[in-house]
């Protein structure tokens, strides 16, 4: 039998294709030094054809709408097609902020106070202040890589930015204050821990994609009690909301420990993104991560074969 073909998805039709192209390409590179990999730029919330559940394994870089909500991934399930990363609930679950935040608090992880609501029915200024304080952020509930984050300050910045929100679901939360943190997370067990210090303050999209915004340290300064109760959260949230495979897991850490700010299942992939910096703490690099991070689901093509 000839070996699977790798096929690595990306592009796709969220805010953030621009990122998934830059991922796609770095990780296809990667994974062709030792894998047979092929590059497909996804263009549509569809299939890309000749996708052949009997040779394709799918490494996806899809982030947002389509690629990291369930969508891709209902369709690659229904295609018989294997995939590395999360399934289809699990990725519905984790890219709802909401509902993955009451997933972890279930398990044990601290989460910030929060209030999700429809762009059309948004609570007033008055309203936010007194469940939330006068310090928040204001993010959609289901977006990534900080498309349409802000943190608004007092209640007349607050209803400014209340009543700049554009349709759709919303989620505003209690603003925390700590050290900003990353945990990758590989087959249940996390890695090394990385902090992000941004030097606005704000870890936007400006920060997060415009090279020397931010300061990263891998691994994070912390006494070593901060690190291994950081790892302990990222593993249960990623346990608890039913992650497979890999994820990226991102924390504030406040005097009273992490607090769980989200969870990626289709992080960035480029050599400097976050999920192979938490990696290279333990010895992985960026062509070796990548490989790690498509041998379940070979395994899974694997044993499907030889059922077959």
């Amino acid at each position: 039998m000839s070996a699977p073909i790798i096929t690595v998805l990306a592009g796709g039709i969220s805010a953030e294709r621009e990122v998934s192209l830059g991922s796609g390409r770095a990780s296809a590179l990667a994974l062709a030094r030792a894998l047979p990999t092929r590059f497909l730029e996804v263009t549509t919330a569809a299939l890309p054809p000749g996708l052949d559940p009997a040779r394709d394994v799918v490494f996806s870089t899809l982030h947002g709408t389509f690629g990291e909500d369930g969508g891709m991934q209902r369709l690659l399930d229904a295609a018989g097609i294997e995939y590395a990363g999360c399934d289809a609930a699990a990725s519905a679950l984790t890219m709802d902020k909401s509902a993955t935040k009451a997933r972890a608090a279930a398990a044990g992880v601290r989460v910030a106070e929060g209030m999700t609501f429809a762009s059309a029915a948004r609570p007033s200024a008055a309203e936010v202040v007194a469940r939330l304080g006068p310090r928040v952020v204001l993010k959609p509930n289901a977006e990534g890589s900080s498309v349409g984050l802000s943190l608004p300050e007092g209640p007349d910045a607050i209803a400014a930015a209340l009543a700049g929100l554009t349709a759709g679901d919303w989620l505003a939360e209690r603003r925390l204050s700590g050290r900003e943190l990353s945990v990758g997370v590989l087959e249940g067990r996390a890695l090394g821990v990385v902090e992000i210090r941004p030097r606005s303050g704000v870890y936007d999209f400006t920060s997060k994609y415009t090279r020397g915004m931010t300061e990263y340290f891998a691994p994070a300064p912390l006494a070593a009690e901060e690190t291994a109760t950081a790892q302990r959260a990222a593993e249960t949230a990623f346990a608890a909301c039913g992650c497979r495979d890999y994820a990226r897991v991102d924390f504030i850490l406040e005097p009273a420990g992490p607090c769980l700010l989200e969870i990626n299942t289709l992080p960035g992939m480029k050599e400097t993104s976050l999920l192979p910096m938490s990696a290279r703490c333990t010895g992985l690099d960026f062509s070796a991560l990548v490989r790690a991070l498509v041998a379940p689901a070979l395994r899974r093509f694997a044993t499907r074969r030889g059922a077959g």
